[in-house]
């Protein structure tokens, strides 16, 4: 008895399919549209054609759509290998077998696309009911079969006389379920056949409309290289609906891979990742393959055909392996044969090209040694000297200076051009790592972060004696900044215009940032902030002896309007700088612009 009981227990239980559910989540989380649908049905009818010319290669290939507008229906014929009744319970019965693995129909092969049991149970999504009749290639003598099915799951399996299907394929009847009647529409159907099918091998048709459109933009015969660039560039602009600088040809015979990158006419920001379009042994696969290209190829756009990569089970993307790593790093190959190839033999175009993407191509020198060093001529970069390039400013300057940031750059730019210091502004994307990177592929190259000291070593001393006499305003000047962590250095330099420059660096913007934590936490905090104080250097107002300003305010003899000038020397000095205020720095501007007015008008009714 307990035996028993545990013998049934164990028995085995078949799962129970609900198919309106199933449909459901196809649609909604496999599938990106109802659209693929259609996708399916020629996938079906094309591996159909392909495995009967596997065996009989003189075999028709055609593949023919025809709408019912009026009924709400669709109807596809193939002439491929057919189905038997027993093909029919074992493949369309059990949802999720491979035709490819079936008794018969042999082991999969890399030509063939997709699951046939599959690809049916998709087109639930547009329709209620699919009616399916095949004859077999390989067994000419068994009758027809048809096998009907409805979206709730239930099918019928029926053999038909010999005249119901006189010839070996495949046709699928298609019912649209309501709602679902506009993507079997004459024109909606031509256009996605288009849009699926139009490199597939085989002569596919809507009706009379041809699908197909083969050979391929890239691989058909053109005139001259001019006429190739120009044909290129209308396909682009009908695929893409975008005018290209250039075209690429991205040809991997040993991936398998035949297309063409179109660089885009108008920069896009490096976290854009574009959408590639990739079909799959000449099915669209997918048009939105991002991680196609390395990440530094943001540049452009793809299209091409493969017969290697491995799509995902929606069959609407690409699927992460070593095959498509290797076809990445390979078509990026492509794409920096192309710049070395535009930067040895056609400068203008190369020049138009980095006009607008030298984004780009700095993110691929930042790890290519070999493309910096192709690049160096023809990447342009802000300097104190103009727009240049690396190497052009190298030659006129022994030492190549460079600040982090474009705040910094802002703040010393104007001084140090005045001094002959030459700067290049590294705050931009890759610029800083791409200038440290610059002794590596030329050497000899000196290169230094210009920071407040070397700014300052580089501005003149002020005589000592003058200096002295001014003493006492440089002391009011001091008390008065001392507060906000910033000291008063007195120099000469030029231009005379510029009565005050701020300058600091990053340790000392984090030591004010710390003292402002400080001042603003609990005892707790307050003590561990404190711990960290460091060593760093101030920040540093370094005053203009050549100034007639700064002169003036040496001269006068109120202290508490030398503090108050010297607030406003200050302020004038962060907004040159366009450095963020702190709140403690905007109340010194207020306050120093209103004792100003405060100043000048006691000054007016004292004179009256």
């Amino acid at each position: 008895m307990d035996s028993q009981t545990s013998q049934s227990s164990q028995s085995p239980h078949t799962f129970q399919v609900d198919l309106r559910g199933l449909v459901d989540l196809l649609s909604q989380h496999l599938y990106s549209s109802p659209k693929v649908y259609l996708r399916e049905l020629l996938q079906n009818a094309v591996d159909a054609v392909t495995a009967r010319r596997a065996e009989q290669p003189g075999a028709p290939a055609r593949v023919r759509l025809y709408v019912d507008d009026a009924g709400g229906g669709l109807r596809v014929e193939d002439s491929g290998i057919g189905l038997t009744e027993s093909d029919v319970h074992s493949l369309l019965a059990t949802i999720g077998r491979s035709s490819k693995r079936a008794d018969g129909l042999e082991a999969a092969r890399s030509d063939f696309l997709g699951q046939f049991g599959i690809g049916l149970l998709a087109c639930f999504v547009v329709a209620e009911r699919i009616r399916v009749i095949s004859r077999s290639a390989r067994t000419p003598e068994a009758p027809p079969v048809e096998w009907t099915a409805a979206d709730d799951g239930s099918y019928t399996v029926r053999t038909l006389p010999d005249a119901e299907r006189p010839e070996p394929g495949t046709t699928v009847h298609l019912v649209a379920r309501a709602g679902a009647a506009e993507w079997l529409t004459e024109e909606r159907v031509l256009a996605l056949a288009r849009d699926f099918g139009s490199l597939l091998p085989y002569d596919v048709r809507v009706g009379e409309e041809e699908v197909t459109d083969l050979p391929a933009p890239w691989d058909r015969p053109y005139p001259s290289p001019a006429n190739r660039r120009v044909a290129l560039a209308r396909h682009c602009h009908d695929l893409f609906g975008f005018t290209p600088l250039d075209s690429i040809e991205l040809n991997v015979p040993l991936a398998g891979i035949r297309g063409v990158a179109y660089v885009l006419p108008s920069a896009v920001s490096p976290a854009q990742r574009a959408g590639h379009r990739v079909h799959l042994k000449g099915m669209l696969l997918t048009e939105r393959a991002e991680q196609l290209l390395p990440d530094w190829a943001f540049f452009v756009r793809c299209v091409l055909d493969t017969d290697s990569l491995r799509p995902t089970a929606s069959r609407e993307a690409l699927y992460e392996d070593e095959t498509l790593a290797a076809v990445r790093e390979a078509l990026g190959e492509r794409i920096r044969s192309w710049l070395t190839g535009l930067a040895a033999g056609e400068p203008e175009r190369l020049a138009a090209f980095l006009a607008v993407h030298h984004l780009g191509v700095k993110s691929l020198a930042r790890h290519d040694r070999e493309m910096l060093r192709t690049m160096l001529p023809w990447l342009p970069f802000e300097t104190t000297d103009g727009r240049l390039s690396l190497e052009e400013f190298a030659q006129r300057h022994p030492v190549v200076h460079f600040t982090r940031t474009v705040e910094e750059y802002r703040q010393v730019a104007p001084i140090a051009s005045a001094q002959g210091v030459g700067v290049v502004n590294g705050g931009y994307t890759y610029d800083s790592e791409l200038v440290e990177a610059l002794p590596s592929v030329r050497p000899g190259t000196v290169v230094a972060e210009l920071d407040a000291d070397t700014v300052t070593a580089h501005l003149d001393a002020v005589d000592p004696d003058e200096e002295l006499a001014l003493s006492g305003f440089l002391a009011a000047a001091r008390a008065k900044l001392d507060p906000l962590g910033c000291d008063v250095v007195l120099r000469a330099f030029h231009p005379m215009s510029v009565p005050a420059l701020h300058l600091d660096d990053r340790a000392a913007r984090h030591e004010q940032a710390r003292s402002a934590a400080e001042e603003g936490a609990d005892d707790l905090w307050a003590g561990i902030l404190g711990s960290l104080r460091g060593s760093a250097p101030r920040a540093r107002l370094v005053l203009n002896h050549l100034s007639p300003l700064v002169r003036k305010i040496g001269s006068l003899g109120d202290a508490e309007l030398i503090g108050t000038a010297t607030e406003s020397l200050y302020g004038q000095a962060l907004l040159m700088a366009r450095r963020p205020l702190r709140p403690t720095d905007s109340a010194l501007l207020n306050r120093a612009f209103i004792g100003l007015l405060e100043w000048a008008t006691n000054g007016e009714e004292g004179r009256r």
